[in-house]
């Protein structure tokens, strides 16, 4: 069972969850359908900022950097190189940019909610908003799967440098060294969460208590009411794109 009890660790940024999903749906929507021209670059620079913003706030300023620089360095490659290249290695270029500008920022959110947001809390929100355990239950277990499945990525790259196994001294067998023992773990760790699960009684039919505390703060009512302006924007520049123009 302690595979289910998540800990967000000391968090100077405490946002409820119901918040973080707000915020979430409109930067992933707002940098998916959002166009550059008018008040929408506007929004899309402020929703591309705030996910990298809200890492390196939480202390995560390492994951913000490697981020932010993989987005730049899309995005440069995407201005200098592309024009200098022609045909087939264009569109790869201009592809990979446009896929890594519209999502990169959004993993970066993402990964920020799974990092701050404990079990507890993330149950205490869904019980709060009515949601049914068919959809809770999952989705709880998943907050669990990622950090420890990236915990046992981190211990089979050790093994391998441990080893000496690196990319270059093994090349295309590197990939195989390390994902064949990430394959059995991630089925070891589902299956553990799974009865960990049953365990606390998440699929039980009376109401399950939570020593999360969650609730709306001035911070979340800030947040949500400047994702519901991103997206009220977005919504006006699809289908009245010139009252923004």
């Amino acid at each position: 069972m302690e595979l289910l009890r998540s800990k967000a660790g000391e968090r100077t940024v405490r946002l409820d969850p119901r918040t973080k999903i707000v915020m979430l749906f409109a930067v992933s929507t707002v940098l998916l359908l959002g166009g550059n021209g008018g008040a929408m670059f506007a929004v899309r620079t402020a929703m591309l900022l705030f996910p990298f913003g809200l890492l390196a706030i939480s202390g995560r300023v390492r994951a913000a950097g490697l981020m932010l620089a993989a987005y730049l360095g899309t995005c440069a490659l995407a201005a200098f190189a592309a024009p200098a290249l022609e045909g087939f290695t264009n569109a790869i270029i201009v592809a990979t940019a446009t896929v890594v500008s519209r999502f990169v920022p959004t993993l970066a959110l993402a990964y920020f909610v799974f990092a701050t947001t404990t079990v507890s809390e993330f149950m205490a929100a869904m019980a709060r908003m009515r949601m049914p355990d068919w959809i809770t239950v999952p989705l709880s277990v998943l907050f669990r799967f990622f950090p420890t499945l990236g915990q046992e990525t981190r211990a089979v790259n050790a093994a391998m440098r441990m080893r000496g196994i690196t990319p270059i001294s093994r090349g295309i067998a590197y990939a195989e060294n390390c994902l064949v023992p990430l394959m059995s773990c991630a089925v070891s760790i589902g299956e553990d969460l799974s009865a960990a699960a049953l365990a606390r009684g998440l699929g039980a039919p009376w109401p399950r208590t939570n020593t999360g505390s969650i609730g709306f703060t001035p911070v979340d009512a800030a947040v949500i009411a400047a994702s519901l302006v991103a997206t009220a924007t977005l919504a006006l520049s699809l289908f009245f794109p010139e009252a923004i123009a």
